[in-house]
């Protein structure tokens, strides 16, 4: 099969084809002929060579592959075979076949489009987790979302939006401020031009954001806090921003602030299966009936990886960004 790799890490035109023999499936495991693969922040990090794939990965990057299962290994569900699914990888999505566990796939519907469901898995096990997982939102609150037009923003904005959240978010244009209104952002502000403390502030009557999904990291921590509700859950995903953080624990300490992030790529096997199911269950059908669906930035060929990432470091895009692998 081909693959896109890389020989040492760099910028985007370190990756080459490369052929490697088409993997063998494990046991739970089930083998994808990709059809399309996401592309994601992480992939970029890890071509940059800060973010190594874990122990038993392939190094091959991309975490989330649509296709059609091919092959399946000890334990799998024999019905899965044939099957069209997109599922979270925890690498080897840039190839034309790809490892993927039976338990990490979702079925995917008549008339979804495969780009489309290459570009779901990332986003919705990431936002499904740590908002409401970790971040514990419900109805009728409010969510702080940064980078409102990447991937993970407008995903976040949507399913926030579906149970019942008041979102506001933040971008760094109007184009851009407008795209998130359109998906649904409640209020999107444009942190170049102004202050998102105090918006979030005025926008919640002074009570602050209830949760606050953040992916900069950084000197936005204690500006998240300052616009972050009595018992308010800060969740970090991401550190674009920088790897530390000073911030006022009294002002932590008399607001009751909880703190949390986490990573899903090093994620256990069983947590991801069980996160699929959840997600399965209570997600899942507004995607199936087309409530929610992906919003799309570019569909490259696998070999144009280069200029997919390129694309992703710009910082233009709005919505995802995916690769044609299959030729179907």
């Amino acid at each position: 099969m081909t693959a896109m790799g890389f020989d040492a890490p760099g910028g985007p035109e370190v990756f080459r084809p490369e052929t490697l023999p088409v993997p063998v499936p494990g046991p739970m495991q089930v083998l994808i002929k990709v059809d399309h693969a996401g592309v994601n922040r992480p992939d970029v990090i890890q071509r940059q060579g800060f973010y190594p794939p874990p122990p038993g990965a392939s190094p091959i990057p991309g975490l989330e592959v649509s296709g059609t299962v091919v092959a399946i290994g000890e334990g799998a569900a024999p019905e899965m075979l044939n099957r069209r699914v997109c599922a979270l990888v925890s690498g080897g999505g840039y190839a034309e076949y790809c490892l993927a566990h039976a338990g990490h796939c979702l079925h995917v519907p008549h008339g979804m489009d495969m780009a489309a469901a290459a570009a779901i898995p990332e986003t919705l096990f990431t936002v499904w987790h740590n908002v409401f997982e970790r971040g514990w939102a419900r109805d009728g609150e409010t969510l702080l979302v940064h980078g409102g037009t990447s991937g993970i923003g407008t995903m976040a904005i949507q399913l926030a939006k579906e149970f019942g959240l008041s979102v506001v978010t933040t971008a760094g244009s109007e184009d851009k401020c407008e795209a998130a209104r359109r998906v649904g952002a409640d209020l999107a502000i444009n942190y170049k031009a102004e202050d998102f403390v105090e918006k979030v502030n005025a926008f919640t009557d002074g009570r602050g954001a209830d949760v606050v999904l953040d992916m900069v990291s950084g000197d936005y921590v204690q500006r998240n806090l300052d616009c972050l509700a009595v018992d308010g859950r800060h969740v970090t995903i991401a550190v674009l921003g920088g790897l530390k953080a000073e911030i006022n624990m009294a002002k932590l300490m008399s607001k009751r602030q909880t703190m949390t992030g986490s990573t899903l790529r090093p994620r256990s096997d069983e947590f991801k299966a069980l996160l699929a199911d959840e997600i399965y269950n209570h997600a899942w059908p507004l995607f199936e009936d087309g409530t929610i669906a992906p919003v799309m930035d570019e569909i490259f060929p696998l070999a144009e990886v280069s200029a997919a990432h390129a694309r992703m470091e710009a910082g233009d895009h709005i919505g995802k960004i995916v690769l044609k692998v299959g030729n179907g």
